[in-house]
């Protein structure tokens, strides 16, 4: 079977130094979990993005230095919201409506995690307060503990019930969106760590950093060893009819 092809959006528009830094550890945790990692530059056009997310066999959403435009969700923008990233949100919106449409293998990480939250009509809390720290950033391996709801798809993938997670942002998810199911809470605080799909599809989203923990972690590994697996088997479904949301 050949090696799935895996679209991931540039994270950032106007930062080339996280780019650098940040995008090759999703690429890397794709190649060798045996996927072929394909870059989406976020200066591409709608067309070239369709081009390219057509020739792939699933979606990863990376994490983003950005916060998503709260208007996205009904709110209006706090002074602790970060500044949104336009380009971003933009491609990442032609990324989700092909994956919704095709029933594409899904993977959102930290900022994907809440873009695809926010797409799918939920909400965030848009600066956290709580006794957790939840941005204590790339150096710290081990942030806070997370327990993983019985029954769930990411149990049965990890094989926990409690994980320690690694951590580096400030929102967090406030409601799911539709066709998601919270698959992981924070033990301390209780916020929402991590989504799943309720259908077929093999959706997984988690607030943490898996690529930053991939070459030491098992948990870390099987997350993108089950989704590149997913993506693999994945086949074309046949729309007849539009059913953007």
């Amino acid at each position: 079977m050949k090696r799935p092809r895996i679209a991931i959006p540039e994270p950032t528009s106007g930062d080339a130094a996280y780019n650098e830094r940040s995008w090759p550890q999703y690429a890397q945790a794709i190649e060798i979990s045996g996927g072929i990692a394909v870059k989406v530059p976020l200066s591409a056009t709608p067309m070239e993005v369709a081009r390219l997310v057509t020739s792939c066999e699933g979606v990863l959403l990376p994490g983003s230095g950005a916060d998503v435009d709260p208007e996205k969700y009904g709110q209006e923008r706090i002074l602790e919201c970060g500044p949104s990233d336009p380009a971003r949100e933009a491609v990442d919106e032609l990324l989700m409506q092909d994956a919704a449409n095709l029933h594409k293998p899904l993977f959102g990480i930290c900022y994907g995690f809440q873009a695809w939250n926010v797409w799918r009509g939920g909400s965030l809390i848009q600066d956290l307060k709580t006794k957790v720290n939840h941005k204590p950033g790339r150096e710290v391996r081990e942030a806070h503990h997370v327990a993983i709801a019985e029954n769930s798809k990411l149990g049965t993938i990890t094989g926990e019930k409690d994980l320690t997670v690694n951590s580096s942002h400030h929102q967090g998810l406030a409601q799911p969106g539709d066709g998601l199911t919270i698959a992981a809470r924070s033990v301390e605080d209780g916020l929402i760590e991590a989504v799943e799909g309720t259908d077929e599809q093999f959706v997984i989203a988690v607030q943490w950093h898996p690529e930053r923990s991939f070459a030491f972690d098992e948990v870390s590994k099987a997350l993108f060893a089950n989704f590149v697996k997913a993506a693999e088997e994945w086949q074309p479904r046949v729309v007849r009819e539009s059913i953007a949301r």
